[in-house]
């Protein structure tokens, strides 16, 4: 194994690397594109059905046949899937306004889908929403012709959504990257998977689509691994252990997900765990999400009695001080430890995408949860 540094991250190649580097992503890419249709992730399957002598659709209308993978969908989570610069609510309207037919009849957005069900679809259009790149500070741990590989910091929201349309991960890597793939959508160039807005780490940008695709694929098969640091306050009973659960989205707070019973709104998620270091009240703890459910390791240490530090959605506070840990009243003028959720996305290993070799990228852990941690080694300790 050779570590090499790139500023305060660090990068772990797996494997053999041949010293002519060019050669093998040369090489790889020309393999790389000779894979078949079957290589490509389920968002992008599109299927055209007209016999040869069918009239051709208009540039606006698809014809689409639904694959083995997304049987028990629902129609309009589907259709965001394959058609990425359209919205959800933009394909709600369509199908209400029957521009949505599945075999032919209209339906409702809720409709689940059965394996070979056709659906024709007229695409709504697209108000103008383009991202305009900003000029954002980004620590890259990596790069190379087909990815880069970001520490995001925290207080970046991945991609724009509702209510963040400006200072976004997406931005950033629009304006220092020349090429990145557009697959996932104008809002989304480069971006392969995404982390919460204050969960800091690795997270990996592909160049162009096909780099982008066979990303994909290893994040929806599992077989990229993710490993993650948080720092919990409360007791965790076991040394390490499996949770399984379902989650979804809470019925009254939108914005949270619960735990809850197999449903046909909700969706299996597990996490392995193990604690690294105890202290009275706290502790540090590696995650292994094997899933990758919104808010899922947040939700998994809640239900450990022991959320993250400092979150406000699952914890029910947004700091810590050292004060608290000392045992004294907090200071008016105190500076908080940290101000966001304990939590790092602390390694990724992935297969190169045109090598095919196995690469693992670390992310150090950020300055404020160090701090926290430093703070609970002298103040928290246990005896021994």
């Amino acid at each position: 194994m050779e570590t090499l540094g790139f500023g305060r991250g660090f990068l772990h190649l797996i494997g053999i690397f041949s010293t002519h580097w060019g050669q093998d992503m040369d090489a790889g890419r020309e393999s790389l594109e000779k894979r078949s249709a079957d290589d490509q992730t389920v968002i992008m399957t599109v299927i055209n059905e007209e016999s040869e002598d069918s009239p051709e659709p208009s540039p606006e209308q698809h014809r689409v046949t639904v694959e083995a993978r997304a049987h028990g969908w629902r129609l309009d989570h589907y259709l965001t899937r394959i058609f990425p610069n359209h919205s959800r609510v933009l394909f709600q309207k369509a199908i209400e306004q029957q521009l949505v037919l599945v075999n032919g009849l209209p339906v409702k957005p809720a409709r689940r889908l059965r394996v070979n069900d056709r659906i024709h679809v007229t695409l709504p259009e697209i108000p103008d929403n383009s991202l305009v790149p900003e000029n954002i500070p980004i620590e890259i741990l990596y790069e190379d012709d087909a990815i880069a590989v970001i520490n995001k910091p925290a207080d970046m929201v991945t991609h724009p959504g509702k209510s963040n349309f400006t200072g976004t991960l997406a931005a950033a890597v629009q304006y220092h990257f020349d090429q990145l793939s557009d697959v996932a959508g104008q809002l989304r160039p480069g971006i392969v998977h995404r982390l919460d807005r204050d969960t800091t780490g690795v997270i990996v940008i592909a160049k162009d689509n096909q780099v982008h695709h066979r990303l994909s694929r290893q994040f929806e098969q599992r077989e990229a691994k993710k490993e993650y640091r948080a720092i919990v306050r409360g007791k965790i009973e076991f040394d390490e252990g499996v949770i399984r659960t379902h989650l979804k989205v809470h019925p009254k707070a939108h914005e949270k997900m619960i735990i809850c019973e197999p449903d046909e709104k909700s969706r299996e998620a597990v996490t392995r765990y193990q604690v690294l270091r105890r202290f009275r009240g706290f502790a540090e703890v590696r995650l292994f999400p094997e899933t990758g459910r919104t808010h899922q390791l947040r939700v998994h240490l809640q239900s450990l009695k022991a959320p993250c530090v400092a979150d406000r959605l699952y914890a029910g506070h947004d700091r810590l001080y050292l004060s608290e840990l000392q045992g004294k009243p907090v200071e008016p003028d105190e500076v908080p430890l940290i101000t966001r959720q304990g939590l790092h996305a602390y390694r990724l290993r992935i297969r190169h995408p045109v090598t095919d070799e196995w690469i693992s990228f670390e992310a150090p852990i950020p300055e404020d949860m160090q701090r926290t941690l430093d703070a609970l080694e002298t103040y928290r300790k246990l005896d021994s």
